[in-house]
């Protein structure tokens, strides 16, 4: 780090010594979930902490990691906490106190958040637990058996619930099981009746995680992580399917309003990677039409990306608001691709030892067993064989 950059910033880039990294969510955050803290949040409460609150409690030169923080931090968090409930407090009571505060904390949205960041550190000792909770959930045998062992949690505070249930949920594998487990407990399949059992921070918990897969569908580029963006689609839709599939949701509650804003947001940002599929798979596999021919390797790799973009979106297309331009992708990627398939294994059969159209045809054959299937993609790779001797091994 720079040497003339200030204490707290130093710790900014691991706010709490990563102690509520498994309650902490990336921006950007449209809703505020009162066990989610994102990450813009966490670090600024920490600067804060240690620049303003307690730089007498914080070593903010200690080079300490681990256990050896943890430590540290969890045996002066009761002081930290009485002092931030004293500077809270009177901030509450004085509007100058209130605007110092406030420009300590850099804005008015880290003020209003700053008692859900302070839940968070009070909670800090318990998130481990909750996290094998999570895990433990995973192999328990049926939902009778998970509303049991729900019945654990401190239910009775919601603050607490929430981080708790935050840290939990970010470990279960099915959430539809713990949902249908919530509704055993609270005795029918409604809105209603969750919240009137005091297990809205469950749901919370599920929209938060929900909220947290949209950050990696924003990346753009070549160097896009499209294993990332497959994987939080997925998990977007196990998440929306547990709530939609099993709890009837009120119109004008909070939830259905919060879980279609979602829906909404993840398939704006997954629209233009969609519709660019086609014109990569065209300029990847076909001629170059002016000069000597030449593979475009980035249009390649773009198409067989959004090829398995497009299986998750088929797969988990119930969750998402994408059906008219699936169905328009799904038919044009197939019409395409069999015809680039036939011009290209015809061009290769005049000429076998030709690297560029043979690099096409095999980046063709693993297109198509996306978007045809194994056995497809089986009979175009023996004609591809069939053709001669292959150019690597040619050269």
């Amino acid at each position: 780090m720079p040497p003339d950059m200030a204490a707290g910033e130093r710790f900014a880039r691991r706010p709490f010594f990563n102690t509520i990294d498994c309650l902490i969510v990336d921006d950007p955050t449209t809703f505020k979930f009162a066990g989610a803290v994102s990450r813009a949040e966490a670090e600024a409460v920490w600067i804060w902490l240690v620049r303003d609150l307690a730089p007498d409690l914080i070593d903010s030169d200690s080079d300490a990691e681990g256990p050896t923080a943890v430590a540290a931090l969890q045996a002066i968090t009761p002081a930290l906490l009485q002092r931030a409930a004293h500077v809270v407090q009177g901030a509450d009571a004085d509007r100058e106190a209130e605007r110092r505060l406030r420009g300590q904390l850099g804005g008015s949205e880290v003020w209003q958040r700053l008692p859900a960041v302070l839940t968070a550190l009070k909670c800090a000792p318990l998130l481990e637990k909750a996290q094998d909770f999570g895990r433990a959930v995973n192999a328990l045998p049926d939902e009778a058996a998970i509303a049991t062992a729900l019945q654990s949690m401190p239910w009775q505070d919601a603050d607490i619930a929430s981080g708790l249930m935050m840290a939990t949920m970010g470990q279960v594998t099915n959430p539809t099981r713990i949902i249908v487990a919530a509704t055993h407990i609270a005795g029918e399949a409604t809105e209603g009746a969750l919240l009137r059992a005091g297990l809205a921070p469950l749901v919370e918990a599920l929209l938060a995680r929900a909220q947290n897969t949209i950050p990696p569908l924003l990346q753009a580029g070549a160097f896009t992580d499209m294993d990332l963006i497959c994987r939080s689609i997925d998990r977007f839709h196990q998440l929306a399917r547990a709530l939609y599939g099993n709890v009837e949701l009120s119109r004008p509650g909070r939830w259905a309003p919060i879980l279609a804003a979602l829906t909404t947001a993840v398939s704006d940002r997954l629209q233009p990677k969609l519709r660019d599929l086609v014109p990569d798979l065209n300029q990847s596999l076909r001629r170059q039409r002016d000069g000597a021919d030449w593979l475009d390797g980035d249009s390649l790799l773009a198409a067989l990306g959004g090829f398995y973009l497009l299986e998750a979106v088929r797969d988990c297309r119930d969750s998402l608001a994408l059906n008219e331009l699936f169905e328009e992708t799904w038919s044009r990627t197939g019409q395409s691709l069999e015809m680039h398939l036939t011009r290209n294994l015809d061009a290769l059969r005049d000429n076998p030892n030709d690297p560029i159209v043979a690099a096409r045809v095999d980046g063709g054959i693993k297109m198509a067993e996306l978007r045809f299937g194994a056995e497809y993609a089986e009979v175009i790779r023996q004609a591809r064989n069939g053709v001669g001797p292959r150019a690597a091994a040619s050269g």
